[in-house]
């Protein structure tokens, strides 16, 4: 058999999936394994249930060769610490790539295009025809991240707290003080001001629903949100236009929970992009990660043919 392994890890939860062919055999999914934000223990403990669990779905002992896509690849001791669990799962060709070039890959399978990606955190990648890449934005929550799950809960928080000031209506304070558990605004202040920070991302959930009824600083955020995400796709297409000399048009895909499960921000995305590019291809449907991940794997084991 050809059975190969994809996993996509994410900020908040990770997938993997083992295939034979074009049968899928398994599909699992546990916590993270960024260890920036859950820790390097919570992280070896998650990636190490996920392998077990999808492995024994499929009833394998093995795999032919492994692909996961985690977004700080780059960090160092990632690539190591991956490679030796995978070693103890019987991997026998793998892996460690940046999340984005998976979902880059699940979109356009090694060719051209333009990939939004706005979940916990955002991160705007394009490739050229001849697999040179340009980015914008995806410089951590603390630093950038504009219109991302986790930049969605702060800047909330931030815009509610001035609206405040200024005596104008929103229910983002009182809402988030019940999930925090903060009774004041002094104490609301205090958690969000502590350390270790809160999860901001987990907020953006509460911040749509109050967007979707109408409330006017949650609607500015979303609104914003989209902005920021529109203007990225359009800075990585004239960055592709200008340095690798592309006149045709480069399509778009997008992955990840905000413009996934936000109505107010994907059309407010979709509509920008109409009225900055119209004859720019966007995808409809969301791109998901992990098959770009089985996609490599299926490469990989191709290669040590």
């Amino acid at each position: 058999m050809s059975v190969v392994l994809g996993i996509d890890g994410g900020g908040t939860r990770t997938r993997a999936s083992i295939v034979d062919g074009d049968r899928t055999l398994a599909f699992a999914e546990n916590g993270s394994i960024k260890r920036l934000r859950v820790g390097a223990e919570a992280a070896e403990a998650n990636l190490r249930a996920v392998l077990k669990d999808v492995y024994a779905q499929a009833g394998v002992t093995s795999v032919r060769a492994a692909s996961c896509g985690v977004a700080s690849a780059t960090m160092p001791g990632i690539t190591e610490w991956i490679t030796a669990v995978f070693n103890d799962f019987s991997v026998a060709r793998s892996e460690v790539v940046g999340d984005h070039i998976i979902a880059l890959d699940a979109a356009f399978q090694g060719g051209p295009g333009i990939l939004q990606i706005a979940g916990t955190g955002t991160n705007t990648i394009g490739r050229a025809p001849d697999g040179a890449l340009e980015s914008a934005g995806g410089w951590s929550s603390r630093l950038g991240d504009e219109g991302s799950g986790y930049w969605i809960g702060l800047h909330a928080i931030r815009r509610a707290l001035n609206s405040y000031d200024r005596d104008e209506p929103t229910r983002i304070l009182k809402n988030v003080g019940e999930i925090w558990g903060a009774h004041t605004l002094d104490q609301l202040i205090n958690v969000g001001d502590g350390t270790p920070a809160p999860d901001f991302a987990a907020l953006a959930p509460v911040i749509n629903e109050l967007a979707e009824s109408g409330d006017p600083v949650a609607l500015g955020v979303l609104h914003q949100a989209a902005a920021d995400l529109v203007a990225n796709v359009l800075l990585v297409r004239s960055k592709l236009r200008r340095k690798h000399s592309i006149d045709s048009e480069i399509p778009v895909a997008w992955t990840g929970s905000v413009i996934g499960k936000m109505a107010i921000v994907r059309e407010a995305f979709f509509a920008g992009l109409r009225a900055a590019a119209p004859a720019m291809s966007v995808e409809a449907t969301e791109t998901v990660a992990l098959n770009g991940a089985v996609w490599r794997a299926c490469r990989l084991a191709e290669q040590a043919i």
